[in-house]
């Protein structure tokens, strides 16, 4: 099973190539995927009809049962045989139906694949997740194919109402999965159904996977997505909506009725909605026009049909069911491709503007016939055996109440009525001579090609010959209807002799008949009598009152104040978590509430801070003062034995107070006008609520634990498994190195965000070059007091004046920032420690895994030391300092931590796990090598990048923006006129 999803996945992903290689003949090469799984289910026929059908579990998720699970029995080798089958002769009939100059054929031919490979996934799944998730690639894929003509606004359309509805009642259906998984213990199939509950929340499960059944499916109130979905291309409507997509809801149904059918709720909404849609289906075709849209209407009244005999508890009813799934794919699937066959030969599918193709086209007229007959319930086709069978196990099947068994049969029959009444309008529509030739010239039609025809017609022989030996179809199917709950074995028979259900079946034709002979005063009786009410119209009416209450919604709580945004997080915290917790917390049985000397001042420190910050008008003043609550925090840290939490989290708020006074750089010294005193006690008092809310859970969660905390571990495991004394730094590389890996692509992604916010050019020369630097630097003057004379004079000088040899250069690109700007004390300090922190950077990189640091500590302090350069020379020090592309440098570090994980498994071991070398080399001793130190460096390499991403976009490209705007960047807000030591305002 699997190597079939193989050969899909691959199918689909080289059917771009092979399009761009055969042409449209490379549909042919993409149809031996299906064809390969429907010659796979006929291979395995003995064995399922014996029950013993191939199945296949791979362990997923041990730990919550979790497995990949496939199951091929009799229910399933049928929709394998329609997907596969039917998906083939589909990709072979668009060999010829798409012209040589259609473009998106790759495109087209690889959803198309894609889509049949997820339905052979989900008809064969035995778990209802693993079937929920190729349920959710099949409303995916029909979404690609329904909007292949992206350049038509009907198809947009229709391919958007498709995947809205379909998402919306797949969501319905995943929430009652999960409920139904919870209640029985486990998501496999047939464990669930070998013993189902029937009370508590499976009949709410019941109902919501009815619901994602019922948008599948197309059923009433979700029927209207089918008939718009008509704008796709005919293959698209011969496989998704006839013989696939539409499908599936069936087939959920039907998986599911023997063990849930007898629940009260189930057998009301299936029936109710069966009926319902059966009958309104069948009425709304029988006014259409548009050939494709008469088949869509009637393919909605027989999927209403099919809901209503798979879905009731009754095993002879359930044969006939199923029967008519199969005969139903073959006989919509084939009038679908004639349909495409009369679009492409006269340029239109309305059946007012077609007449006398049967004389025409009399092979196609034949096929459509033998294919309108299956419909209608001729014998001797599959549609007639079927819907007999369906009858006689109606009238004969005892229901609860007794007046129900009626009522399915008369709706039955009246359904029927409206089936051959729309069956002949098809084919009298499609072929009849309605007028006489324009200009008493009959039209000139060449013959379909045989690639055109073939499909249709062995679709519809396929019907004919399945008719023709019932006994044999009864066995192949009767597994599947046997474990029904409910009444006798069913039989299929095509002559059964002169009984109720056979004079129905004839009173039905000559009724349907009269109806389309009737077919005009009908049509405008319909007219009349429409109603206001249409679902297509509500659901167009439902989509704008949610777009107005979005934008209601948005301009009420998204009006640009940061304070209110605020709050509204906060308030959630109060409520929610807040309420939990006052509601089914409780407080430990002591509290320690005393504290050292040390402890109380760090914390009076703390909260003076934070009390200043709160009423600071200066934003710099404000964020220094944030930064000593953080730089207090660190000292609890380190009082309490966490020294590598101490570290980051000075390093962390160092990092921070650069990056705030870089963006202070182009905001106003001050805050806005204090709010009022209302405000004022309306943020005190949110803000201590939130404060006793969080003071709370730090005492109230960790008294949820119930399980022994797996941190426990640790200590012995890092040094166990990775190899190191540090249990910080080893948790961080490899026990939980699925969440580093994480949390380095958020950092990248992060870098990533801000640069793109800020970077209003192309980045690649962002980086000066040497030369560069020593051309600005040579054309500065000694006393030059404009801050923007760099970047003019160097405009001005094409050849700049040499720098004094004897002049002392602390830094590289000192010499390119104004006078002014200079400090020679942070010039001279900077070139002091910038290699001491570096070559600290590096003890900290190598000395992690045994002691405080690691590469993110290390990552920071390199960072720092970028920043000084920055702080103490300007953009081009910068530059000098790190010439690399900073996404050079997140790439890389990305790669290298990858490429450890992977490596890992090459020495037998698991992804990310730490393999420990050790070896006696001469003249150095014992050598001890944990490979995730390369998994540290990337993390090292990653975090400079993000620093050295931060400093170009936040420092360097707002320095250089404001050289072009005249912006003074010493200044918090835009210089008027070119700053000059006499209006400078000190600092």
């Amino acid at each position: 099973m699997l190597w079939l999803l193989i050969a899909h996945v691959v199918a689909a992903l080289a059917a771009p190539a092979l399009v761009s290689w055969l042409g449209r003949r490379a549909f042919l090469v993409l149809a031996l995927a299906p064809a390969s799984a429907a010659a796979w289910a006929l291979g395995h026929t003995n064995a399922v009809v014996a029950g013993e059908g191939p199945s296949l579990r791979v362990p997923w998720i041990p730990v919550l049962g979790l497995d990949l699970s496939f199951q091929l029995d009799s229910l399933s080798w049928l929709m394998v045989l329609l997907v596969g089958g039917i998906g083939a002769m589909v990709l072979a009939y668009s060999s010829r139906y798409f012209s040589t100059r259609s473009s998106g054929l790759g495109r087209f031919g690889a959803v198309l694949t894609a889509f049949a490979g997820a339905m052979l996934g989900l008809v064969t799944s035995s778990n209802l997740l693993q079937v929920y998730v190729f349920w959710e690639l099949t409303t995916v894929f029909s979404y690609l194919l329904i909007g292949h003509y992206a350049d038509r606004a009907t198809s947009r359309r229709a391919a958007m109402k498709a995947i809205l509805v379909t998402t919306t009642g797949g969501l319905a259906m995943l929430g009652g999965i999960v409920l139904l998984g919870d209640a029985t213990g486990t998501y496999d199939i047939f464990r669930i159904l070998a013993a189902p509950p029937g009370d508590g929340p499976v009949v709410l499960a019941i109902v919501l996977l009815l619901v994602g059944a019922a948008s599948k499916s197309a059923l009433v109130p979700f029927h209207f997505w089918l008939p718009a979905a008509m704008a796709a291309p005919t293959p698209v409507s011969a496989y998704l909506h006839a013989a696939a997509m539409v499908k599936a809801g069936v087939y959920l149904v039907a998986r599911l009725a023997p063990g849930f059918s007898t629940l009260v709720s189930w057998r009301a909404i299936i029936i109710g909605v069966g009926c319902f849609t059966m009958l309104l289906g069948g009425y709304r075709a029988l006014r259409q026009h548009d050939l494709k849209l008469i088949l869509a209407f009637g393919t909605v009244s027989q999927l209403g049909l099919l809901i209503l005999l798979v879905g009731t508890s009754s095993r002879a009813t359930a044969l006939a069911g199923v029967a008519m799934i199969g005969a139903h794919a073959m006989f919509k699937a084939s009038l679908f491709l004639i349909v495409g066959v009369i679009d492409a030969a006269t340029g239109t599918r309305d059946l007012r503007q077609l007449s006398g193709l049967g004389r025409l086209m009399p092979r196609t007229a034949a096929i459509a016939a033998l294919a309108v007959a299956s419909m209608i319930g001729l014998p001797p086709l599959a549609g007639y055996v079927a819907k007999e069978a369906a009858l006689e196990s109606l009238l004969t099947t005892t229901s609860s109440p007794p007046w129900l068994g009626g009522v399915m049969v008369g709706v039955m029959a009246l359904g029927s009525v409206l089936t051959v009444s729309y069956g002949l309008r098809l084919w009298w529509g499609a072929f009849a001579t309605k007028r006489p030739p324009i200009g008493g010239q009959e039209m000139t039609l060449s013959a379909p090609p045989l690639m055109l025809l073939a499909p249709a017609g062995l679709l519809s022989l396929a019907g004919l010959a399945t008719a023709l030996v019932p006994g044999l179809v009864e066995q192949l199917l009767a597994p599947h209807a046997a474990a029904y709950p409910i009444g006798p074995p069913g039989h299929l028979t095509l002559w059964a002799g002169l009984t109720p259900a056979f004079l129905i079946s004839m009173t039905v034709l000559v009724a349907g008949v009269g109806m389309h002979m009737l077919r005009n005063p009908i049509e405008r009786w319909q007219t009349a009598l429409e109603g206001p009410f249409d679902a297509d119209l509500l659901y167009r009416r439902l989509l704008r009152w949610i777009d107005n209450f979005a934008a209601d919604l948005t301009a009420l709580i998204q009006r640009g104040s940061l304070p209110l945004y605020l709050g509204m997080i906060l308030l959630v915290v109060v409520l929610g978590p807040g309420a939990v917790m006052i509601m089914n917390g409780s407080l430990p049985a002591r509290i320690r509430v005393g504290a050292t000397p040390t402890e109380l001042v760090v914390g009076t420190l703390i909260v003076a801070a934070t009390v200043l910050t709160a009423r600071s008008r200066r934003r710099l003043k404000a964020i220094v003062l944030a930064g000593i609550t953080g730089y207090g925090l660190a000292l609890l840290f380190l009082l309490y034995g966490a020294p590598d939490l101490a570290l980051t989290q000075v390093l962390v708020e160092t990092v921070t107070l650069v990056v705030f006074v870089l963006v202070l750089r182009r905001l106003p010294a001050y805050f806005s006008n204090r709010p009022l005193a209302a405000s004022r006690w309306l943020r005190l008092g949110l803000g201590a609520v939130v404060g006793l809310t969080i003071g709370g859970m730090a005492l109230v969660v960790p008294q949820a634990r119930v399980h022994r905390p797996v941190s426990e571990l640790f200590a012995e495991e890092a040094v166990s498994f990775g190899g190191g004394a540090n249990i910080v730094n080893v948790t961080l590389v490899d026990i939980r190195a699925w969440d580093t890996m994480g949390e380095i692509a958020v950092l990248l992604v992060a870098a990533t965000g801000v640069a793109s916010l800020l970077f209003i050019s192309r980045r690649e020369g962002e980086t000066a070059a040497p030369q560069e630097i020593d051309s600005v630097k040579g054309t500065l003057g000694a006393a030059d007091p404009d801050p923007m004379a760099p970047l003019r004079q160097r405009r001005r000088s094409p050849s700049p004046e040499p720098v004094s040899s004897r002049s002392r250069r602390w830094l590289r690109a000192g010499d390119t920032l104004a006078p002014q700007r200079r400090s020679v004390i942070l010039e001279v300090a900077t070139r002091i420690l910038y290699h001491t922190m570096l070559a600290f950077a590096v003890f900290l990189l190598f000395s992690g895994h045994n002691a405080p640091g690691g590469g993110f500590a290390a990552g920071l302090v390199t960072g720092i030391a970028l920043m000084v350069r920055y702080l103490a020379g300007g953009r081009y020090e910068l530059s000098a300092a790190a010439p690399l592309q900073p996404g050079f440098l997140l790439g890389s570090g990305m790669f290298l931590s990858a490429g450890v994980g992977l490596g890992a498994m090459l020495l037998g071991g698991e992804v990310l796990q730490s393999v420990i070398i050790e070896r006696s080399l001469p003249l150095v001793g014992e050598v001890k090598l944990v490979t995730s130190v390369f998994f540290d460096i990337g993390v090292f390499l990653v975090v400079i990048g993000l620093m050295l991403d931060i400093l170009r976009s936040l420092g360097a490209e707002i320095d250089r923006q404001g050289e072009r705007t005249g912006f003074d960047s010493d200044l918090i807000g835009p210089a008027l006129e070119p700053a000059t030591p006499a209006t400078r305002r000190p600092e």
